[in-house]
């Protein structure tokens, strides 16, 4: 089963095909884009920055009983010495999340869970397309300039409590100085925005990083800079072949992407090898952004990434 509906491709369809200007590999809003080369990335780097993030944005999917108790399955068997401090969610309105303690690399982990076609209200939240205000609770150092997508900003807010307080107290008692947040399509919108609140909110001092994968443009123009000042390269988004995800909502309703992409050009059969590139700017016009958005591949937005690393409930075998 493909993990995004039909409903929500041709929901993006519809509000590409009613913009302005041409489709076909344009930039079709105002916003920043780049035509610089991108420069490949090597396996050791896919292996060392990537594969973890990416195996945590997979085990989120799983339900939370087999989380909370870390026996999910090959999702979770991939991540020993794992400790759940918090786990909830329902698999819709509220998607589901984690935060642990990840002891081989002493380090707290945000994860959040993507869009399952099997539960609509997680379609809902991905298919508005309306902009409002920061929220000044969560993110009190954004300007009032910063518009940011209404669901994605809401399905944040509803975790973003207890994902403040536990990840506080997790530093505290582990001792631990670095933090990665992580998640993939809606999950990767939502930890976008926690990584903000937490970099924003937390001391300086601590090392936080932030990988996601198959990122929707969460924000406007004001929204990609204030990520790419704040984390600058600490933050990574990863988008596969021609997955459309990464193109909504598009440009020309005034949302943006931030820096720092690492595009995914094939994939090899065994869904094993991977060959990326590291993307110079925002909405660098080699890499997602200069695809067909009519040439869209569902698959590529479920996966396999590298490594074998698929995303869905499908892949939580307990």
């Amino acid at each position: 089963m493909h993990f995004i509906s039909v409903a929500f491709v041709l929901g993006v369809l519809h509000q590409v095909a009613a913009a302005p200007a041409p489709l076909f590999g344009i930039n079709l809003g105002t916003g920043s884009s780049s035509d610089a080369t991108p420069t490949p990335v090597s396996q050791d780097d896919i292996t060392n920055n990537l594969l973890r993030p990416a195996l945590f944005s997979r085990a989120v999917y799983c339900s939370t009983e087999a989380v909370e108790k870390w026996a999910c399955g090959d999702s979770c068997d991939a991540l020993p010495n794992v400790k759940v401090l918090a786990a909830g969610g329902d698999d819709g309105l509220i998607p589901r999340f984690l935060v642990a303690h990840d002891a081989d690399e002493d380090t707290i982990v945000v994860a959040h869970q993507g869009t399952d076609p099997k539960n609509f209200l997680s379609d809902l939240n991905d298919l508005k397309f309306a902009q409002v205000g920061a929220n000044k609770t969560v993110l009190p150092a954004a300007g009032d300039d910063i518009k940011m997508h209404d669901g994605f900003a809401y399905a944040q807010s509803r975790t973003a409590d207890i994902v403040l307080s536990t990840v506080q107290s997790a530093l505290e008692s582990t001792g631990s100085k670095k933090i990665l947040v992580t998640g993939h399509s809606l999950g990767a919108a939502i930890a976008s925005i926690d990584a903000m609140m937490l970099k924003t909110r937390l001391d300086q001092n601590l090392s936080l990083s932030a990988v996601v994968f198959g990122l929707p443009r969460v924000g406007n123009q004001a929204w990609a800079d204030f990520v790419d000042q704040t984390l600058g390269s600490s933050f990574t988004h990863v988008t596969n072949q021609n997955d459309p995800v990464p193109r909504v909502p598009p440009q020309s309703l005034q949302f943006q992407h931030p820096s720092n992409e690492i595009h995914i050009t094939s994939v090899d059969s065994a869904g094993n090898i991977a060959t990326a590139e590291s993307c110079p700017g925002q909405e660098n016009s080699h890499c997602s952004d200069g695809f067909d958005i009519l040439d869209f591949s569902i698959d590529n937005h479920r996966g396999p990434y590298f490594h074998n690393v698929s995303m869905g409930n499908k892949f939580c075998t307990l």
